[in-house]
């Protein structure tokens, strides 16, 4: 560390892109990241790439698409899994009419038997939702609401997230021991939140390798770029911390260090609307965060409070927000469906930002690639705890996914992940143990449930929403 706070000399940068063309260039430690939309004349493999929880169509058909787009995994067998025949089978003709549209040799399948799904796979892709949106992503919003509580998104922290890991992590050990049956030395790819309470229960849970991918790093230096006015491919950035509380470390242009800008877009009121928490994060903390205002706003105890409406108008926090995107999720859903009804109509299909298949592809080929990725805290990050989930660079090549050590992260920064690191590890703890208190301990850790309701009150709304979700948590003693 630097005098200011600032890291030393670290390993590895990773420039930011839009699209798959915009790749690594070369690294401080020397190696060269080629382009995998441009790989020349590499080798076809066929990995056995399954997608558990397929029927998330809109998701899946841009994963489908980076996958297939690639010359070198054009002939994947790629194998669909999910638990709805009706959006499973959306699914399949989706993959079908990619595979067709690129004129690509992809062998597809769908099931509703997991274990097939599984068998022999290389690598899996978990992009689950426990429940759905109805009733279990209502319920997580219905039930505080009564108790004064709102949130914006309630899938990574506040109560919200500890509902969605109670639900979730138990399924996905499940489908864990499966993994250990049925493809030992598969490669967990998870998208599914809450992502930080989900890796670190399955790193304690299951010798399956598995990583937590988020598209937050990537998208908000597209934001900042636009912001500063720089071009995003010249960016270059270093970031580190836990998922969508990961801060910009580093964030520059040609040798020039972008963080003045940065602060002169708020000195000359030129802040975006819907980036108000963030902005005024950086000028608290000096550091730009990942994940977006409305996530962020419900992770600290300072912006969404019920008796001040006057914090909520002016940072514009968007309350309710996730049931409103969930309804425009399943509004797309039904217009991809319609679309794939015309045969005439060909799909839109492009490469997107998200890892998964940049993990892929570096594997099968050999070429490397950094990604951001969400992996067990094992001296990656010296001043956060042991074994927590953190979110950093990852090299990517044949030998694997490779973490790189961050060392010491800001100490104010640092402070700031331990509030919800606490939250993730009494929930983690409530999951594998079935310990009812730890749930409430969790909640009562929360930083904005904790400035919300009194005790009592975090301890009714606990119980009415373990009542509420029933079945969909598994008995807590």
């Amino acid at each position: 560390m630097t005098p200011d706070g600032h890291p030393g000399e670290l390993p590895i940068w990773e420039p930011t892109r839009l699209a798959l063309e915009q790749e690594l260039s070369r690294s401080e430690i020397g190696l060269l990241a080629q382009s995998p939309a441009t790989g020349g004349d590499r080798p076809l493999t066929r990995p056995k790439i399954v997608f558990i929880g397929a029927g998330s169509t809109v998701f899946a058909k841009n994963l489908l698409g980076d996958i297939l787009l690639r010359p070198d995994l054009s002939a994947s067998r790629i194998w669909l899994y999910d638990i709805n025949a009706g959006r499973l089978k959306a699914s399949e003709d989706v993959a079908r009419r990619i595979a067709g549209q690129l004129g690509v040799p992809a062998e597809i399948n769908a099931t509703l038997d997991l274990s097939a799904a599984l068998a022999g796979a290389d690598y899996a892709i978990n992009m689950i939702q426990v429940g759905g949106y109805e009733p279990a992503t209502l319920t997580d919003f219905e039930v505080p609401s009564r108790f004064g509580l709102r949130q914006t998104i309630g899938d990574t922290l506040g109560i919200g997230g500890i509902m969605r890991a109670l639900r979730t992590i138990p399924v996905l050990i499940e489908m864990s021991r499966q993994m250990e049956r049925l493809c030992p030395n598969v490669l967990h790819l998870n998208y599914t939140n809450p992502m930080a309470m989900n890796c670190w229960a399955l790193s304690r849970a299951s010798p399956i390798r598995t990583v937590g991918l988020c598209h937050s790093v990537p998208h908000t230096a597209a934001e900042l770029a636009r912001d500063i006015g720089v071009p995003l491919g010249s960016i270059r950035y270093l970031v580190a911390g836990i998922n969508h509380m990961a801060f910009y470390l580093r964030f520059e242009a040609g040798g020039e260090d972008l963080y003045p800008r940065l602060h002169a877009v708020q000195a000359e009121g030129r802040v975006p609307a819907h980036n108000r928490v963030r902005y005024d994060m950086l000028k608290r903390l000096g550091y730009f965060v990942t994940e977006s205002s409305e996530h962020f706003a419900e992770y600290v105890p300072w912006y969404i409070k019920r008796n001040r409406p006057d914090l909520i108008e002016a940072f514009n926090i968007p309350l309710d927000e996730y049931p409103r995107r969930c309804r425009s999720q399943i509004a797309d859903w039904e217009r991809l469906s319609q679309r794939l009804a015309d045969k005439s109509l060909p799909l839109d299909i492009r490469p997107s930002i998200e890892y998964g298949t940049q993990i892929i592809s570096a594997i099968e080929s050999g070429i490397p690639a950094v990604i951001y990725g969400n992996v067990p805290n094992r001296g990656l990050i010296t001043n956060l705890p042991d074994g927590c989930c953190v979110e950093l660079p990852c090299l990517v090549d044949s030998n694997g996914l490779q973490p790189i050590p961050v060392g010491a992260l800001p100490p104010q920064l640092a402070a700031l992940m331990q509030t919800n690191i606490a939250v993730q590890s009494m929930t983690v703890e409530a999951a594998l143990t079935g310990r009812r208190d730890h749930v409430y301990h969790a909640a009562m850790l929360d930083p904005h449930t904790a400035a919300e309701l009194s005790l009592d009150e975090i301890w009714q709304m606990v119980d009415q929403l373990i009542d509420a979700h029933g079945s969909l948590i598994p008995p807590l003693h």
